[in-house]
């Protein structure tokens, strides 16, 4: 019986001791509130801290920790979720083929493409090429002609022909007052453009248009702010151009809207500067690793951190139903391994990127930048490994007829 009482009385003991402590605590915390949360906020700023240094900075973590407007914060973290790997998604592919394989480019020398595509082990479904308004020169201007001979050459190989026009003269210049914007909207070369028109109609195969590319720059004598072009220019003038094509019956052009990366947002805002829906079959990117050559050294950046961002734009908010197509894509071989940047970007188009169904690689040497394949075996073979996936479609297009091209399914 003694030694129950004692264990019972043990028992009040710390029953009281427990309830000591219990109100201590309340009263603590009727006084003094601060203390307590701010012991628990602290154990979750560690937390914070841990899950930061495992996965890296986090802008949206570090604005929180810092009280920040949280819903604005939020709202912003919110837009950018992780990317997941869908199903491939089949695209054309091919490339603007330079002189460096034979002495001349492609189309104009088609044994070119057979070496670019001997190179990567599989027939190009595309081939780019490029063409201005005119040749000006002491003498006054010449004006080009719809490419007829090419353009059937491209075909006769399967391919797709991608022109890329341009309303300027060459020698190609930033300062050119006879080409400006102005001028195409004025109607100063309606005669020209629609005669190129009517020959496009009557050449009668689809064949994409990629006009005025890179708009959203500054280095283009049709860019806004330059050349003497106003803001909305650019606009009206390509819908003037489509308008003539529309009336000429040229149904065989698929319009390609392609501006250029911009990761930073340090070019012209892309809003003002799309057609809208009605002008354009495709959208488009351009863009290139350049690394550290010595020729324009602007740092190693990965695919994706040169296309994501404007690539979400476009596809989230401007052109959301339109299909893309990548009409300038290269890297240099200095700065990292450029073999492993082929690899990268050519396994994640096709998964991570549903909306862009073409893709142009730049095989070409210009401004001193090494931008082919052929500038290592590594590249070349890297190259070669991407496009055997099955969703790159080789050629097998001579036979393509109708209007506006839709993507390979």
């Amino acid at each position: 019986m003694a030694k129950s009482l004692s264990i019972r009385s043990a028992a009040h003991v710390a029953l009281l001791a427990v309830a000591i402590l219990l109100l201590g605590a309340a009263v603590a915390l009727a006084s003094g509130g601060g203390k307590f949360e701010g012991g628990r906020q602290a154990h979750k700023q560690a937390r914070l801290g841990d899950a930061r240094a495992l996965v890296g900075p986090s802008r949206c973590v570090t604005r929180r920790s810092k009280r920040l407007n949280t819903t604005r914060v939020r709202r912003r973290c919110a837009r950018k979720p992780a990317v997941t790997a869908g199903p491939a998604q089949p695209l054309y592919w091919g490339a603007t083929v330079g002189s460096h394989l034979t002495g001349d480019q492609a189309p104009w020398d088609m044994n070119a493409l057979a070496q670019f595509e001997a190179g990567a082990g599989k027939s190009a479904s595309m081939v780019q090429f490029f063409q201005p308004f005119a040749q000006c020169g002491g003498s006054g201007c010449s004006f080009y002609s719809f490419p007829t001979t090419p353009m059937d050459d491209i075909r006769g190989h399967g391919s797709i022909p991608v022109l890329s026009w341009s309303s300027q003269a060459i020698p190609s210049t930033l300062s050119q007052p006879d080409f400006q914007l102005s001028d195409v909207i004025s109607g100063r070369y309606d005669d020209y453009i629609a005669e190129f028109a009517a020959e496009a109609r009557d050449w009668g195969h689809p064949f994409f248009l990629r006009f005025n590319w890179e708009m959203n720059g500054d280095w283009f004598p049709w860019a806004e702010g330059v050349n003497g072009n106003a803001g909305g220019e650019y606009v009206a003038a390509w819908r003037h151009v489509h308008d003539i094509f529309a009336a000429a019956g040229a149904t065989n052009v698929s319009w390609v809207w392609c501006p250029f990366v911009d990761p930073g947002r340090s070019l012209h805002d892309l809003g003002s500067l799309y057609p809208g829906d009605a002008y354009v079959d495709w959208t488009g990117l351009d863009g290139y690793n350049w690394g550290t050559n010595p020729a324009s050294p602007r740092g190693w950046r990965s695919f994706d951190q040169l296309f994501r961002r404007t690539y979400d734009e476009i596809v989230g908010a401007i052109a959301p139903s339109k299909p893309m197509m990548l009409g300038e894509v290269g890297s240099s071989e200095q700065g990292g391994s450029k073999a492993d940047w082929i690899r990268d970007a050519l396994a994640r188009v096709p998964t991570e990127y549903p909306a862009i169904r073409a893709l142009l690689w730049f095989d070409k040497f210009d401004d001193n930048m090494d931008w082919p394949i052929e500038t290592s075996s590594t590249a070349t073979a890297a190259f070669a490994e991407g496009v055997q996936q099955s969703a790159y479609v080789g050629a097998g297009y001579g036979g393509l007829s109708g209007g506006a091209i839709s993507p390979p399914s």
